[in-house]
């Protein structure tokens, strides 16, 4: 992991993708083993705010994406972080703003897994509606433009373990960096 670890030099990475991919928990296990800072941005968001997410956005989505780009633009000033960010942050340019000085990482997870994964999680906001599932899918299909546009794309198997995902991401970062730079082929460009 050292090899790794100087190659990446310091670049922060992200991750993105839909609720229940997995964010938090892979990204715990990557920071451990490159020996980077773990957040997860909506922790963040509800330490700062004295609420959880769920409160939040009972008074309103508007408040919680301000936040959440505010703890985004703080994170990225810091080197050597793992990130891992709400499903919708990747919804307003200006979080992109700040994602790209780091290095993109979409964990892309089947729907039905996720809906398998969520189908008795009370706390997601967004989910809260009459068909969960099919709001699931609509805010897949709204993101999915925007999740394309990760540095790299990490699609996780049904039934694949946390550290197996963890070990296939730190295999897939070399190629997408630039030879003795730690940075991203299009990077500062």
């Amino acid at each position: 992991m050292s090899e790794l670890r100087d190659q990446l030099q310091g670049v922060n990475l992200y991750l993105i993708g839909m609720m229940g991919a997995g964010k938090s928990t892979i990204g715990k296990l990557l920071g451990q083993s490159l020996g980077y800072q773990f957040f997860d941005t909506d922790t963040v968001v509800e330490q700062a705010a004295g609420q959880s997410v769920s409160q939040i956005f009972a008074g309103s989505e508007l408040e919680f994406r301000q936040l959440e780009t505010q703890v985004l633009a703080e994170l990225s000033a810091y080197r050597r972080l793992v990130v891992a960010t709400g499903g919708g942050i990747v919804s307003s340019p200006q979080n992109w703003s700040y994602l790209r000085h780091g290095l993109v990482i979409w964990l892309n997870v089947p729907i039905e897994v996720l809906q398998n994964r969520l189908k008795k999680d009370n706390s997601r906001p967004l989910l809260q509606t009459a068909d969960p599932q099919a709001k699931l899918q609509l805010l897949l299909q709204e993101r999915r433009p925007l999740y394309v546009q990760a540095d790299l794309e990490i699609t996780v198997a049904a039934h694949e373990a946390a550290d197996q995902v963890a070990r296939r991401i730190m295999a897939a970062i070399p190629p997408v960096l630039k030879p003795d730079s730690g940075l991203k082929p299009d990077a500062g460009a």
